[in-house]
């Protein structure tokens, strides 16, 4: 497959291991006969999965770990047991006619062809991957012969006792309450579901998935499964099972369809019982090329513009789930290069970045932002991202930090792009520090896109034709959401950024050193063609993106009238 001393050099070049480890796994390889990722991982030298993946480099091939994950049961049904077992393959995941199999030899070209005519379904792709061969053995144990679908698994548990006591055992599949969280938490995935609640109820309990920043009802379970839900889910997330009186907060990962996927878990006790929110990290989809945002041309080129200037600060305003994090990231993507050092501070840590130092603020320790900052100036940095300015210590540690020559980024609650600065200033922000050190302001909403399948035409209604500015005469063809399968009945599929930037311009900064009224540097931004969310809201409406009635939503759309 590889040859052992091509392998070691790449695990060298790679940083994996030493000159001196390669020699003697080398030594060790000689006297065995054993295969030198083998011997690697015996002398403790690598772990399996950096072998695997150094190896799935090698010959062209993705590595994928089987630990912790959580295959398709559409994919597992269509690759028989004794197959997977007797050519050691593991079917990951089943995608738009796109199979996902872990082999230990991929390019194994015999093979592949005895699974193609295995499946005997001529339209479906198989894509295979590198596994190691003891998690693929494992792997199939674990998952052959138990029920997987969420309704085959609330029958098992309805004829039979949960063993309360098993549930806290690291990965015990025999469990069918291990296998139910993970197929909830797995279908809430799929769903791109951006929250999972469990909500106890008297009598039941309720389970809801934020999808497309609205939350939908998808089951309803008897109060007979909700402590073994709760230890389940506690054991997941590394919390005290004995607390049942305080909040607690904890992470955990799964991996589905072939990619790790980030759970933050809070639990809150209420009346019936412990409530849980989980909220899904998806790193592929959380940091995401700037261009591909979904940004309309005009705030596209602003934001450009912004990011062009060296030093001051940037600010990301916007609710709780609009979307402030994901255009941040995507923004520090952009500017992530060797030659600069970026640091974050963060509320918790979201998603992982590499070259990006990521600092989480522990309030409990003393390490809040203020003193959070302090520190990350001591650091070196080029640029610095702020989670969120909350009080005038932040605010000041911030503003300060772009004095001195850095480019800073940070999140602000206001309900609009103008309203960052009397905020600012209500916080205790003077005028004249403001003036000349704010770069801009970005406010973002996120609205529900319309689905592409049974989206449905109209013409525009007299309201509509106001808020619009169109003449009585002229005639306007509208969509608005009706509801299909593909959709799951709402008329809505995926979201997209409604977004207003602000740039601050030399006549805009010396108006606020005059004090002048957010109002008249309102107008003097609109002079230099700044478009309001409600305009560009309606953008994406004239386009047949989305609807009136999402728009107004999520912005305000009566001062268009």
């Amino acid at each position: 497959m590889t040859h052992p001393a091509l392998l070691g050099q790449r695990l060298i070049a790679d940083g994996k291991i030493t000159p001196d480890q390669l020699e003697i796994a080398l030594t060790e390889q000689r006297k065995t006969g054993k295969k030198l990722g083998e011997a690697l991982f015996r002398l403790g030298f690598l772990s399996e999965e950096d072998i695997s993946e150094a190896i799935g480099e090698s010959v062209g091939f993705e590595s994928v770990s089987l630990n912790g994950i959580v295959p398709d049961a559409k994919a597992i049904s269509l690759v028989s047991e004794s197959f997977a077992r007797n050519y050691t393959v593991m079917p990951i995941s089943l995608q738009d006619n796109v199979l996902k199999v872990a082999m230990a030899t991929p390019d194994d070209i015999l093979l592949l062809d005895k699974l193609k005519r295995h499946i005997q379904k001529p339209d479906i792709q198989i894509v295979p991957s590198l596994g190691v061969e003891k998690e693929i053995s494992n792997t199939i144990d674990n998952y052959y012969g138990y029920e997987l679908s969420i309704d085959g698994i609330l029958r098992e548990l309805e004829t039979g006792k949960i063993d309360i006591n098993r549930l806290s055992e690291a990965r015990e599949y025999s469990q069918p309450m291990v296998r139910l969280v993970d197929s909830i938490l797995t279908d809430a995935v799929k769903r791109n579901a951006s929250d999972v609640h469990f909500e106890p109820e008297e009598n039941y309990i309720r389970i809801r998935y934020r999808i497309d920043g609205v939350l939908q009802e998808v089951r309803l379970l008897h109060k007979s499964f909700w402590s073994g839900l709760v230890v389940r889910l506690k054991v997941m997330s590394r919390l005290d099972l004995t607390e049942q009186r305080l909040p607690q907060d904890g992470r955990m990962d799964l991996i589905v369809h072939g990619r790790r996927i980030d759970f933050r878990v809070s639990s809150l006790p209420t009346s019936h019982g412990e409530n849980f929110v989980l909220r899904i990290l998806d790193r592929e989809k959380g940091i995401v090329p700037l261009d591909k945002l979904g940004l309309d041309p005009e705030s596209y080129e602003e934001l450009k513009l912004m990011l062009a200037r060296p030093t001051g600060i940037m600010l990301v305003t916007g609710p709780t789930g609009s979307g402030k994090t994901t255009t941040l990231y995507s923004i520090l993507n952009e500017l992530n290069q060797v030659g600069v050092n970026i640091m974050t501070l963060e509320d918790p840590v979201e998603y992982p970045m590499s070259m990006i130092r990521q600092t989480a603020v522990n309030e409990e320790i003393g390490m809040d932002f203020a003193a959070g900052i302090r520190a990350l100036l001591r650091q070196d940095p080029d640029i610095i991202l702020i989670g969120e300015i909350r009080d005038p210590e932040t605010a000041e540690m911030a503003l300060r930090a772009a004095m001195t020559g850095h480019q800073v980024f940070a999140t602000l609650h206001t309900n609009s792009a103008i309203g960052a600065v009397p905020r600012l200033i209500d916080i205790g922000v003077s005028p004249s520090i403001l003036s000349g050190n704010i770069i801009g302001v970005v406010a973002q909403r996120l609205a529900r896109r319309l689905c592409e399948k049974c989206k449905e035409p109209y013409e525009a209604e007299t309201f509509e034709r106001q808020i619009m500015g169109l003449s009585p005469d002229q005639e306007m063809t509208l969509y608005r959401a009706k509801g299909c399968d593909k959709c799951n009945q709402t008329g809505y599929k995926g979201r997209l950024a409604i977004l207003e930037t602000l740039r601050f311009t030399a006549e805009m900064d010396d108006m606020l050193l005059a004090g002048e009224s957010q109002h008249a540097i309102l107008d003097e931004a609109l002079k230099n063609g700044f478009s309001t969310m409600a305009k560009s809201g309606l953008r994406w409406v004239k386009q047949g993106k989305t609807s009136v009635e999402e728009v107004s939503r999520v912005v305000n759309l009566t001062e268009l009238l």
